[in-house]
């Protein structure tokens, strides 16, 4: 008969948003891909059921990709060249966030208030 699950790792994870240390079956598994049950030939990293329940779990698309290509781009010099990199490449992508939204744009009723 297979034994419990609670028997099969006993092992200490570190939650990659918080750097708590904890054990593995009181972490929730993170898959950067965003597909969890497809394990095959995969590593997960791990997050504590706190720092678990404050992510979004809104759909991720092309954000590892995105985030790849800033670490390629800010060379790996610093932690705040990479944040800078992000937010000039989301900035050039996707518009500036801060920015007031245009006077001259429309409402869907096309009343412009």
């Amino acid at each position: 008969m297979w034994g419990s699950r609670r028997d099969r790792d006993r092992s200490t994870v570190v939650c990659i948003a918080c750097g708590e240390s904890l054990s593995r079956e009181d972490a929730r598994e993170y898959d950067k891909e965003g597909d969890r049950w497809s394990r095959r030939d995969k590593e997960f990293e791990y997050l504590c059921k706190g720092c678990y329940r404050g992510l979004s779990h809104q759909p991720r698309d092309d954000l590892e990709a995105l985030l790849s290509e800033v670490e390629a781009a800010a060379g790996g010099d610093s932690q705040e060249a990479y944040v800078r990199a992000y937010q000039r490449e989301v900035q050039r992508r996707y518009g500036d966030p801060d920015a007031e939204p245009d006077a001259d744009a429309e409402d869907a009723d096309g009343r412009g208030d």
